[in-house]
């Protein structure tokens, strides 16, 4: 008679005491069933979620397809083991941006199962917010960096505020040296051709 699967065992089960799960930049909330990479949410259907666990429940162990097929599907369900097996591992590998030819995080075990390759931190609480906070933090001072100017450099606004002024100073000056131009010119022609036509009285 075949084994049922029981998720809820903690035996040989390290991942017990926590209930947050961290796997390279991804946190696993078991109590709510989801995980996040840097706090943006992925999605995970179910079977595939389970895939997730059944491997952090085992790091560095082999997890055998028998074992992921008693934990997906009741005894008496009928499917394409084998097939929804490889499926659901795909899914999952995915969601975590691996691959088969170069895996980061999930193994292919050759006629065995799957092996995860990275040891999962547990804790009791998330690491979310301190990342989120941590990313507003950056962005803020990057964001003030960029406005800051080393003492005596003008900034860009700055800049073109006082090359705007230079541009009516030196307007200003040339509207009144052309004016005293055409004065100093009028008056000339005024005495050499015109004052000594004007007859004495």
């Amino acid at each position: 008679m075949q084994e049922s699967f029981d998720p809820t065992s903690t035996v040989g089960n390290p991942l017990a005491p926590g209930r947050y799960i961290f796997l390279g930049p991804f946190q696993i909330d078991r109590q709510r069933q989801e995980i996040t990479r840097n706090g943006e949410r992925l999605k995970l259907q179910g079977k595939v979620y389970q895939v997730l666990v059944a491997l952090l429940e085992k790091p560095g162990g082999v997890v055998t397809r028998e074992e992921l097929r008693q934990r997906l599907w009741p005894a008496e369900t009928h499917v394409n083991y084998d097939a929804n097996v490889n499926t659901t591992v795909n899914k999952l590998r995915l969601v975590l941006g691996d691959s088969s030819e170069k895996p980061q995080y999930i193994e292919t075990i050759p006629r065995k199962g799957y092996c995860l390759l990275v040891h999962p931190e547990v804790s009791e609480t998330p690491r979310v917010a301190s990342t989120q906070l941590i990313a507003q933090s950056t962005s803020l001072l990057k964001s003030h960096s960029n406005r800051e100017v080393a003492p005596g450099q003008p900034t860009k606004e700055g800049s073109s505020r006082s090359m705007t002024n230079v541009w009516m100073i030196i307007g200003v000056i040339g509207l009144i040296l052309a004016g005293m131009l055409l004065g100093a010119g009028l008056t000339r022609v005024w005495i050499t051709h015109i004052a000594p036509v004007s007859p004495w009285p």
